[in-house]
């Protein structure tokens, strides 16, 4: 049975139309307002439905099961991420790689509006569903991308990073984060937990940097 509903909700309707589009909007909206104030115990998809304000017939038009909503909440969540991200390792605003560090990390531990109970429930449910490598591979890439930009002119910032140096990164300093969420450590969004990461992040592209230096020289 479960078989067959996934591959019906593969098959689930694109949303084309703004009316559709807003109902997505409304529904993953809602799925995350579910999450935060009951966790996966309380999230179903009758009472996603209920909070959007649509009915479960048209919840299921979008969405084959709530396996599926938790993983466009995902998506969603992520793109946001990423695209904070990007603002921040861009920013004029940020001239030091310092800087531009810090303001990606906080774009990530702000993640989810800062819906801490929300974030945990989806983490958990993509974990047990084995999609965790998914949802990384997004984030790997995006880290390449931009330290190829980043590292790019007569001066660059930062040495751009090879494929092992990207696997490192990323891993390190999202799986940090992931275990503080896991972990509910009352520190996830302190100033004190965000110096570390930036420590352990700076740290790491000082050492890649100052060894393609030495390579040239």
């Amino acid at each position: 049975m479960a078989t067959r509903r996934q591959s019906v909700g593969n098959k689930r309707r694109i949303p084309r139309q703004a009316r559709a589009t807003e109902t997505v909007a409304a529904i993953l909206e809602a799925a995350a307002q579910v999450l935060e104030a009951g966790g996966l115990s309380a999230f179903t998809t009758n009472a996603v439905a209920e909070r959007a304000g649509v009915s479960v017939g048209t919840l299921y038009q979008y969405f084959g099961d709530k396996t599926a909503i938790l993983l466009a909440l995902a998506q969603q969540e992520l793109e946001l991420a990423l695209s904070d991200v990007g603002r921040a390792l861009q920013a004029e605003a940020h001239p030091l790689v310092e800087g531009r560090v810090r303001a990606m990390v906080r774009a990530i531990v702000n993640a989810f509006r800062g819906r801490q109970r929300a974030r945990k429930a989806v983490l958990q449910a993509i974990l047990a569903q084995g999609r965790g490598l998914e949802t990384m591979a997004p984030l790997a890439a995006f880290i390449a991308h931009a330290s190829e930009q980043v590292g790019r002119g007569p001066k660059p910032m930062l040495a751009t990073l090879s494929p092992e140096q990207v696997f490192v990164l990323s891993r390190s300093m999202m799986g940090t984060i992931r275990a503080a969420v896991l972990e509910e450590q009352p520190f996830f969004r302190s100033r004190a937990f965000e110096d570390e990461i930036v420590r352990l992040v700076t740290a790491y592209l000082d050492a890649v940097t100052r060894s393609a230096v030495e390579r040239e020289a």
